[in-house]
């Protein structure tokens, strides 16, 4: 077949994307951090670790989700004390999501954990194969069809 290597990668992704999965890896990730911190409030902390202070409209874009859902999740966050609201600066009227040290603390973790885990699932490939996987993995997210060019490329933007 013609574009097999792009299937095989079409398929593989679409099972590392599934709902499922995220749900699944975000339990594992979040499991004993707090009653609040779980499979549906771990987007919007993650999402706020890599944009910095943002509305919730812009954090819903970020992260797939409705304004109206990430103010939900939000305040159970900002009950546990990790997000916090803040006038923006910018807009009197507006209000800004923010994570608070306790809440850099939860990612730094779910972070680790991740990274914990992804180390120990290529245990038993060699160094080299695990480097190069790194390597090409974020060069295909960098070049590839979600990284900028890539989106402009196949129409998305």
């Amino acid at each position: 077949m013609k574009n097999s290597t792009g299937h095989d990668i079409a398929d593989a992704l679409g099972l590392l994307l599934r709902r499922s999965t995220r749900a699944h890896l975000y339990t594992t990730l979040t499991d004993g951090l707090g009653e609040a911190v779980d499979d549906l409030t771990y987007p919007v902390l993650s999402g706020l670790a890599r944009t910095g202070s943002c509305s919730a409209a812009d954090l819903g874009r970020e992260i797939g989700l409705d304004r109206t859902t990430v103010t939900r999740r939000a305040d159970r966050l900002e009950r546990a004390g990790l997000l916090q609201r803040r006038p923006d600066p910018a807009d009197g009227r507006a209000t800004l999501l923010a994570l608070t040290d306790d809440g850099r603390a939860v990612i730094g973790a779910t972070r680790q954990r991740l990274a914990t885990g992804i180390e120990d699932s290529l245990a038993a490939w060699p160094q080299a194969d695990a480097r190069d996987f790194a390597r090409l993995l974020r060069r295909f997210v960098d070049e590839g069809p979600f990284g900028d060019e890539g989106a402009s490329a196949t129409g998305r933007d």
